[in-house]
């Protein structure tokens, strides 16, 4: 039976930047625009969803004179993204079992 998938994560956006944090130990806004094919607005706005789901933290800071966006994921985040990718792999085993 197909397991229901974390709505939070089941976005492509929103897993990109999860799939980015996991293997960092924090990363700037730049760099994550930098990496995932969306605008600015939605960056922040994938960002704040994410935050509110305790996936992940947001420190905002300076650089200079320049604001400074740092994301960390959380251990809920890793523990969210964990499963989330343990029941993909499961739809597909359970897809491969079904067509032979």
């Amino acid at each position: 039976m197909f397991k229901d998938l974390d709505p939070v994560l089941h976005s492509q956006v929103r897993l990109a930047i999860m799939s980015l944090l996991i293997g960092v130990q924090s990363a700037d806004f730049n760099f994550l625009l930098e990496n995932i094919s969306t605008t600015k607005g939605n960056l922040s706005f994938q960002l704040t969803k994410l935050k509110e789901a305790e996936y992940i933290d947001i420190r905002k800071s300076f650089k200079g004179n320049y604001p400074l966006t740092t994301c960390k994921i959380t251990e809920k985040g890793i523990r969210a993204y964990e499963t989330y990718v343990n029941d993909l792999d499961d739809y597909f085993k359970e897809f491969k079992n079904n067509i032979h």
